[in-house]
């Protein structure tokens, strides 16, 4: 369910008091846990690190970000490959075939 749009966009206090003081052309990262704050036109230009839950991913805002929600930009979850030793096997397999090609001669 969407916010109602008389209470309007939310933006976390703290960010607001750190945009104020830190000019946008500056390359200073602004720490941030809140992931559910919404990217406005006036964060355009600033770079944030927003917290995964682990660490802070750095985050570059751009003007086709506004409207939507700064943890959108930084992933929770890392994905680990399926297949364990026998996909581990084949993948290097292929890695060994690759260098071993000899060069084509013309």
């Amino acid at each position: 369910m969407s916010r109602s749009s008389k209470k309007g966009p939310y933006i976390a206090p703290d960010i607001l008091k750190k945009i104020s003081r830190v000019r946008a052309d500056a390359n200073q990262v602004l720490k941030t846990w809140s992931r559910a704050s919404e990217i406005s036109p006036e964060m355009v230009g600033y770079i944030f690190g927003v917290h995964n839950g682990k660490s802070f991913i750095e985050v570059k805002i751009a003007e086709d970000m506004v409207g939507h929600r700064l943890g959108e930009f930084s992933p929770t979850r890392k994905f680990i490959k399926h297949g364990g030793k026998i996909q581990k096997d084949i993948e290097q397999k292929e890695q060994v075939a690759a260098k071993t090609e000899p060069a084509v001669k013309k």
